[in-house]
């Protein structure tokens, strides 16, 4: 009985899209006038990102005529609502856009206009059963036209040849009311993203973006419900801090991707001891972990595995169950080569760097440089306490522009990873340089899935 007012009550709050069919991507906007603040993020953030200025993808909003977001007179100026919804499919043949009129004559006329000026022949609307069509086709190809039901209109955008399917799928959109999407009903924001099995909720403020999604597949580890942790009263620093409770299947892959790396990165380890010492201590970590990455410093080319690995100076601790099990599964480090012995653990002379194991109460700490593993040895604490997420993080951006700028031009031509991120770092760079933080969480969701946010921040 319970679950079923729960799901009556956010099935009545969810947003209604008209939604094409095999549409790739769904964007879609309860009410466009409540745009105006998200807007004002990325009018802000699209001073340093070009990308993200609502200028770049106010065409996007609609295939012929010009929205613009931070302006809702602008919509009713084309005869449509600014108080009503819009939804935007994307798909292989084109898109469509559904949205209110508040001028039915007004709106005809605008598109009329736009239409010709795209390159279109004079529309001549078809009315039949209170039902307006258009469809032109145009002279450089494709077409484009609009269904119009009462205060209900799709405009379509077609590739060649798709001009028949998106004019009946036009009609069929406003022909019907549209269904209520619980998915959206689960997320806040003014604007929603659908694509594949992700779905994303956006928000804003002139000074912060908040972002919150619901995914599935994603190549995270299996994370556990919030509990106890003791990292919860550490104090976020660096380029990347992040607490975490992954379940036992989780800590298995992590600790086996740890392995793999390291395995690359010291091909002298013996590979079985360096197997049977991962399975070993995977069997007592409670699945607690605290992710310190400081800052990054490139040293050499980014092609080789080993600079990869040091150049994100960080450390990993990870709680314990049985500390003198972990300390008698991990005393073959002593003998591998070049291995020095510590007081609270051991180090391993490798090309490129050192790796750091050591214990502090029930701590395992696993650190690639001495001066960020000391620190994080330093903010640990044996008392736990109750965090709120699965996951939290916080993001400093001027570090993460600043070792996006390392990446060298031989590195970007013969790398495709690399060439991405350095585009990212042209596009984005400036922007991280210039906000304040970025921070976020995760949890575990019904049916194997994610719930995240992420607010990012700007001064």
């Amino acid at each position: 009985m319970l679950s079923s007012l729960v799901l009556a009550a956010t099935l009545a709050a969810a947003p209604a899209p008209r939604s094409a069919a095999s549409a790739k991507t769904l964007v879609h906007v309860p009410k466009v006038d409540a745009l105006t603040g998200l807007a004002a993020f990325l009018e802000r953030a699209g001073q340093y990102a070009a990308l993200l200025r609502p200028a770049a993808w106010r065409t996007e909003l609609h295939p012929f005529l010009v929205i613009d977001p931070t302006r809702p007179q602008s919509v009713s100026e084309l005869g449509l609502d600014p108080a009503g919804p819009a939804t935007v499919s994307m798909r292989e043949d084109g898109r469509v856009s559904c949205m209110q009129v508040a001028d039915a004559k007004l709106f005809q006329a605008k598109a009329a206009e736009a239409i010709t000026a795209a390159g279109g022949a004079e529309p001549k609307p078809t009315t039949r059963a209170g039902m307006t069509t258009v469809r032109v086709e145009r002279d450089m190809g494709g077409s484009m036209g609009y269904a119009l039901k009462g205060k209900e209109v799709c405009a379509f955008g077609a590739t060649e040849g798709g001009g028949a399917a998106l004019l009946k799928e036009s009609v069929r959109l406003v022909g019907k009311a549209p269904a209520k999407d619980a998915r959206m009903g689960k997320l806040p924001g003014v604007a929603y993203v659908v694509s594949n099995n992700t779905v994303v909720g956006l928000d804003g403020t002139a000074n912060a973006l908040q972002v919150e999604a619901l995914a599935s597949k994603l190549p995270l580890p299996a994370f556990q419900a919030r509990g106890t942790s003791p990292y919860a009263g550490t104090k976020p620093e660096g380029l990347l801090y992040s607490r975490a409770s992954v379940s036992p299947t989780g800590m298995t892959q992590s600790v086996n991707t740890m392995r793999s790396t390291l395995q690359v990165v010291c091909p002298t380890c013996p590979k079985e001891q360096m197997v049977s010492m991962a399975k070993a201590v995977t069997k007592h970590l409670t699945g607690n972990l605290l992710v310190n990455m400081d800052h990054v410093q490139v040293r050499g080319s980014l092609r080789s595995m080993a600079t990869r690995f040091f150049a994100v100076r960080q450390a990993v601790a990870a709680e314990l169950t049985d500390v003198a099990a972990v300390k008698a599964a991990l005393a073959p480090l002593g003998k591998f080569p070049d291995a020095q012995v510590l007081e609270d653990g051991w180090k391993l002379p490798l090309k490129g760097g050192n790796v750091f194991v050591r214990i502090k109460g029930k701590q395992l700490v696993l650190g690639n440089e001495e001066s960020v593993t000391q620190a994080t040895l330093a903010a640990l604490s044996e008392t736990g306490a109750k965090t709120e997420h699965a996951v939290d993080f916080s993001v400093d951006p001027k570090r993460v522009a600043g070792g996006l700028s390392q990446i060298s031009l031989s590195d970007i031509l013969s790398d495709e990873l690399l060439a991405g991120l350095f585009a990212a770092s042209v596009e984005l760079g400036p922007l991280l340089s210039r906000s304040e933080r970025i921070t976020g969480w995760v949890d575990p969701a019904p049916g194997g899935s994610q719930r995240g946010s992420l607010t990012w921040t700007l001064p």
